[in-house]
């Protein structure tokens, strides 16, 4: 049975968005140098996890020991020098980088010739990040545009023990045993996997930017079921669509798979609530924050397919308004503009059931009436199947009744209206 919220919200049409050896190169370490006040904007940002075999095989667990990890990111604005922003924030001892480059990618882990830059931290071409820690490199002279793909190398020659990093990349990193953080070529990284490690941003500065946008939330946010190695998450469709619109901004994501509001978990990151501000509002040049994020808190209770977060707590939506408004007060105290988003439908998914369907109703209803956010998206009328309004559409569907597939992700991208943003 539909609720009467959802029946007068979802619209009666829904716009389709269906629319051979190694090959060493010469490095420049003369394009460091020790960092300045400089202002600078994040142009790419993958939020840290506890090291964990959480849906697929990694390398966080084992670390790493004489090896050396390029790792290909996608950025959303460009300047004209970069600098990387390293954490080990569940780190229990330091991690030493014996060294880093950048550069501009290729193809898979081989560079462009011309494009190595050696890293430097504090002028030095090693770093020590402290347990629990974070710190940036240097700048690096490195002309870069939005949207371009970057390649960052790093050489750990110490064991590392379990490695901080990010679960779900959608993208592959390279793994070579000893130390080719300088070749061009990709013929050492003869392993891949689909995580990042120990890097949690990329910067620019040297070129004027509009105010950076966080997308910030779960699995959603973060890209599940979106196409490999093709930069198909919302977020890189919505950094597309301010472009086309030649209203260009820095989006970056702060998605983490399972995660949720209010509780923490091993796998699934800490509550939104405690890691907000780190992977959020603290981000440099960050101006508005759009938040969606609750499903895995209401959904967790009706599955029993994620014996990773049991017993699951009973989460109202009272319970789930509490925690975003802790939220909305965060972002307000650090003067960042806020926007709330409707949750998406989940009819038909291992999170749906009656208790999941009546918190989703009165979150959403407070979402769209309450005046609470800034502004609000509403990615619930937008992506619902006009005939099931419970149900995402089957066009936007990966397959999971839950999360949506790479046009899912555009018609997101598209709900946005850029005047709220």
């Amino acid at each position: 049975m539909l609720s009467r919220t959802r029946k007068t919200a979802i619209a009666t049409t829904v716009a389709l968005a269906i629319g051979a050896g190694t090959t060493a190169v010469a490095v420049d370490r003369t394009q460091s140098a020790p960092a300045a006040k400089t202002a600078w904007s994040a142009a790419w940002a993958a939020s840290p996890q506890r090291a964990s075999v959480s849906f697929r095989p990694n390398w966080s667990e084992a670390g790493f020991d004489n090896h050396t990890v390029r790792q290909v990111v996608r950025v959303t604005a460009g300047g004209t020098r970069a600098r990387i922003r390293l954490s080990n924030a569940y780190g229990t001892s330091p991690l030493q980088v014996e060294r880093a480059t950048v550069a501009r990618t290729d193809k898979g882990a081989a560079v462009r010739a011309g494009t190595v830059r050696e890293l430097t931290f504090s002028g030095g071409k090693s770093t020590s990040v402290p347990a629990g820690g974070q710190l940036s490199s240097d700048p690096a002279k490195l002309t870069l545009a939005a949207g371009e793909q970057v390649t960052v190398t790093l050489y750990l020659r110490r064991t590392t023990g379990p490695a901080t990093f990010h679960a779900q990349s959608f993208t592959d990193s390279y793994r070579a045993t000893g130390d080719h953080a300088s070749d061009g070529s990709a013929a050492a990284f003869t392993e891949s996997t689909e995580s990042w490690y120990y890097l949690s941003g990329v910067d620019v500065t040297g070129t004027k930017q509009a105010s950076g946008i966080v997308l910030f939330g779960d699995s959603v946010t973060d890209g599940f079921a979106s196409t490999p190695n093709a930069d198909r998450r919302y977020s890189d469709a919505l950094a597309a669509r301010l472009k086309s619109l030649g209203k260009p901004r820095p989006v970056l994501n702060s998605g983490i798979g399972g995660n949720l509001v209010l509780n923490d978990s091993a796998w699934y990151g800490e509550r939104a609530t405690t890691r907000f501000s780190r992977d959020a509002l603290d981000l440099p040049g960050v101006g508005t924050v759009v938040v969606l994020e609750g499903l895995n808190d209401i959904g967790y209770q009706e599955t029993t397919t994620q014996p990773t977060y049991k017993p699951a707590p009973n989460i109202t939506g009272r319970d789930l308004i509490n925690g975003h408004q802790e939220l909305i007060r965060q972002a307000r105290a650090k003067g960042v503009r806020i926007v709330g988003a409707t949750l998406l439908p989940l009819g038909g998914s291992d999170h749906y059931g009656k208790r999941a369907a009546a918190a989703s109703d009165e979150f959403n209803h407070w979402v769209r009436t309450s005046g609470a956010y800034d502004a609000y998206v509403d990615f619930d009328k937008a992506l619902a199947d006009p005939a099931d309004p419970e149900r995402l559409h089957p066009a936007f569907d990966s397959g999971d009744h839950l999360h949506p597939n790479d046009a899912g992700y555009r018609a997101m991208a598209n709900a946005l209206n850029p005047a709220s943003l």
